[in-house]
């Protein structure tokens, strides 16, 4: 990033309930037009201290809040988002890159998180599990609460810039706990704001902490004894290498995907087509669970395949503040050199190029490929781009086994009418969750979200992710 301008807006941090400009501040570039959107921090090892000491300060009146009054506060953080949502949908495209239209989904996704954690935080009731069948058990009562583990960390990515903040922050809050946020560089501006709107909430100082920078103030935070839980969402190269070095604390990875979706041909090949497409190449595919490989019936493989290849062609790119715009450019020019280049190496290795697999600086083409042998990085690894790669198949079994065929396992799509498929499917796909008549990329932010083998452990998800961030406790009487 270049040096802060003179006349941009600095977006400072939120640290122990007070807004603190930072000692470095550096330029955030649209990605779209170069242009300088605003300036924010580059943390120091002191600043993440700060928050750090601010957090774990905070950490007994978190805990003495009743269910209420984190319900109340969440209830305020919404009604103030809620007055704000142009600006913040503004923000989003303008630092992001993400289509407006887009922005403003994403807003109201927030907004819905928001409300779902308060009413989790109302809803987080005690268990009274029966003790009087086993001997000795008579004359005593148990009882089962969920009790706030403290001081948390949550990382975050770029694409989601307002939403994945709050699956960090809103779950937090919920459950009683005090956090410290480190936004990701690409995209800090709209995380820095939604912090400065917590400072109008009803909640201890030192609550909620919101900082910017690299990979520095995540080391930092890892290597403090008082983190109680530790939550990734970013890349699998990262998370595993972030979980190794988190010690005794509690730890929550979401990472990536190269997400399979299976069209049987027993399947409404308009709703699919339309589902894939816009699953493929919504945000220019930057989301872990971007449709990026569509396994197909022989039967119906060519007619949908010319639907995808027609869907793709009818993409409109260009500004991300325009109404019109279905795509913007990567968050970098290397991100879309990066897949220019696995589509490059994929036609090389004998893959058939049916749509796209151009680069103007940060645009890609949305592009469509077929027969893309196993070992092209396009089908093994995580795209992260608008690439979609297709393959026939004849049988269930071959379907499955394909979809398998990967490191990663975080969500899948499966198309059909054929409830043995579904039952099938369900009981062998490995995947933190299987998307029946929907695109792998489908997601309702109350549902348990996550991945197994390389995509990651545990769920987010509110009332999921404030069951890690609680400790149960047993009283006996």
């Amino acid at each position: 990033m270049a040096t802060a301008g003179e006349s941009s807006r600095l977006y400072p941090f939120i640290l122990g309930g007070t807004r603190l400009r930072p000692s470095h501040a550096v330029a955030v570039q649209s990605p779209f037009s170069g242009e300088e959107v605003g300036c924010c921090g580059e943390a120091t090892a002191l600043e993440v201290q700060r928050a750090l000491d601010a957090a774990a300060a905070a950490r007994p009146a978190m805990a003495a809040l009743d269910a209420r009054a984190r319900r109340q506060a969440l209830a305020e953080l919404e009604a103030r988002l809620r007055e704000r949502q142009d600006e913040f949908a503004a923000l989003m495209a303008d630092e992001a890159a993400k289509p407006l239209r887009d922005a403003r989904r994403e807003v109201q996704r927030a907004l819905v998180t928001l409300r779902a954690a308060a009413e989790a935080a109302a809803g987080l009731e005690d268990e009274l599990p029966r003790l009087d069948a086993v001997p000795g058990g008579a004359g005593k009562l148990a009882l089962l609460r969920r009790f706030p583990l403290g001081l948390v960390a949550g990382v975050t990515p770029f694409n989601f810039p307002l939403n994945l903040v709050l699956h960090k922050l809103a779950p937090a809050i919920a459950a009683g706990n005090s956090i410290v946020i480190k936004l990701s560089p690409r995209a800090p501006l709209t995380g820095l704001r939604l912090g400065e709107l917590t400072l109008d909430c009803d909640l201890p100082a030192g609550a909620v902490n919101v900082l910017s920078g690299g990979a520095e103030p995540v080391e930092q935070i890892l290597d403090d004894e008082r983190l109680a839980l530790f939550s990734f969402t970013g890349s699998a190269a990262v998370g595993w290498k972030l979980k190794a070095r988190a010690g005794r604390a509690r730890v929550v990875l979401e990472l990536g995907g190269n997400a399979a979706n299976i069209v049987h041909c027993d399947a409404d090949l308009d709703s699919a087509a339309a589902l894939l497409t816009a699953g493929a190449f919504g945000y220019a595919g930057q989301s872990c669970i971007s449709v990026q490989r569509v396994l197909a019936h022989e039967a119906i493989y060519d007619e949908l395949r010319d639907r995808l290849v027609e869907g793709a062609r009818r993409l409109r790119p260009g500004d991300p503040r325009e109404e019109t715009t279905d795509i913007g450019p990567m968050i970098t020019e290397a991100a879309a050199r990066r897949a220019a280049e696995w589509i490059d190496e994929a036609v090389s290795l004998g893959a058939r190029l049916l749509r796209g697999g151009s680069r103007d600086g940060g645009f890609v083409e949305p592009s469509v490929l077929e027969n893309v042998p196993p070992q092209a990085r396009i089908w093994r690894e995580e795209a992260f781009a608008p690439v979609l790669a297709l393959k026939p198949y004849r049988q269930p079994a071959e379907a499955i086994a394909e979809a398998n065929a990967s490191r990663y396992g975080l969500q899948a799509g499966l198309f059909t009418r054929d409830l043995e498929f579904i039952r099938q499917a369900f009981r062998e796909i490995e995947v933190g969750g299987l998307m029946v008549n929907e695109a792998s990329s489908f997601r309702l932010d109350p549902m348990p979200y996550g991945g197994v083998k390389d995509s990651g452990i545990g769920r987010e998800g509110l009332r999921y992710a404030i069951e890690h961030m609680t400790e149960p406790r047993l009283l006996l009487m």
